[in-house]
């Protein structure tokens, strides 16, 4: 999933400092054409290890509140709220 800022950020260079033969690759993929260019295949793998990332945060996140009391309690009082309405929209 990209980002919300994608496409609409400037690029901007930075330098990293890579193994060889990771690069050797990168370039023979670019060159097979299973990317358009090296920074190409450089931002999307970038892009989806930071999903990855973030989903593995969130996932904790939800882990950690699934045993807050106070957010359980504050789970149910909602589902008490909405429980009426719930039930006209099944009807």
């Amino acid at each position: 999933m990209p980002y919300p800022w994608y496409g609409q950020a400037v690029n901007k260079k930075a330098t990293f400092v890579l193994p060889a033969a990771l690069l050797d690759e990168m370039r023979s993929m670019v060159d097979r054409g299973a990317a358009e260019s090296v920074s190409a295949l450089v931002r999307d793998s970038l892009e989806a290890r930071l999903c990855e990332l973030r989903d593995q945060i969130l996932r904790r996140e939800y882990e950690e509140a699934s045993r807050d009391p106070l957010f359980l309690a504050d789970q149910a009082e909602c589902a008490r709220d909405f429980e009426q309405v719930d039930l006209e929209g099944l009807s």
